[in-house]
């Protein structure tokens, strides 16, 4: 998640499921997006499903029809209607954990579950958070993503004071990277000072990292959806094919780096300030 949007959430969240999938864990991605790119990149027409993750939040007790798109790789789509979900379950008790009953009873059939939030803090988000282990941020080393990276980490934090005690952000994934430029390298190293300064603290980020390799600027990864490919498919020896490998290998195997990511820049940036939130009281479960 992200409430930036066009940082790299879906292609991330794609590429991240298709890589996964071919070393050989079974996958199920969830489109939790209105705009349905995730579906789309998949090559599935949104206009054409018979199910979707709009009827998987109105009936969660009903029969789960995820498509299988690639071998070891499922989809719940996404369509346009997913918009009007907020407002159709404001009213309902149980609409912060509709996402939550409905998955826990596939929740053994997979190894991983990934999720493709919209790039805003609503109702459907809060469902992602609630059913949730861990939060992955893909962002862009740029200064203003950097401060908004500290508020997502606040809303986390809300959310483990209620709806999901057990809630960890996992780390960020840098995308469209470009480690060339002295402004990246900063924010990189300001990120990197940030987790290691958490470590062993009671927050909800105390374990969390910038992940390795970041995924360098490739325009392969821009046209791959177009063709309705991974990048896998449409250009498997790219920039972006190679990055998006090698994260998924250090994704599933924290405690090994892939050969060749490079040390951390020296911290130049200001640090990251986690500024505590204190919304009015009615209003602090809905805007965890």
């Amino acid at each position: 998640m992200n409430q930036k949007g066009g940082v790299g959430k879906t292609t991330t969240a794609v590429n991240l499921a298709a890589a996964l999938a071919l070393l050989g864990k079974r996958v199920l991605l969830i489109d939790f997006d209105p705009q349905a790119h995730a579906t789309l990149h998949l090559g599935v027409d949104p206009d054409e499903v018979e199910w979707s993750v709009y009827d998987l939040l109105l009936e969660p007790s009903a029969s789960m029809k995820p498509i299988e798109t690639r071998t070891g790789l499922h989809l719940i789509p996404s369509v346009t209607d997913l918009a009007a979900a907020e407002t159709e379950l404001t009213p309902m008790n149980d609409r912060q954990r509709r996402l939550h009953a409905a998955l826990s009873s596939v929740r053994s059939e997979y190894d991983l579950i990934l999720i493709d939030c919209p790039p805003s803090l609503g109702l459907l988000t809060i469902n992602a958070l609630a059913v949730a282990h861990e939060v992955i941020v893909p962002m862009q080393a740029h200064f203003l993503a950097l401060q908004g990276v500290g508020k997502l980490l606040e809303t986390v934090r809300l959310m483990g004071q209620g709806v999901n005690p057990a809630l960890r952000v996992g780390g960020v994934i840098l995308c469209m990277h470009e480690e060339t430029t002295r402004h990246g390298r900063e924010v990189v190293a300001d990120l990197e000072t940030f987790f290691a300064q958490s470590a062993g603290q009671n927050m909800p980020w105390s374990g969390a990292r910038v992940f390795k390799p970041p995924i360098r600027r490739n325009i392969k990864l821009a046209e791959a959806p177009s063709f309705g490919k991974t990048v896998f498919e449409y250009e498997p020896t790219c920039a972006g094919a190679r990055d998006y490998s090698e994260l998924a290998t250090s994704f599933i195997a924290p405690g090994q780096s892939p050969e060749g990511s490079r040390a951390p820049a020296q911290r130049i940036a200001p640090e990251i300030e986690v500024k505590k939130i204190e919304p009015k009281a009615q209003r602090a479960e809905t805007q965890a």
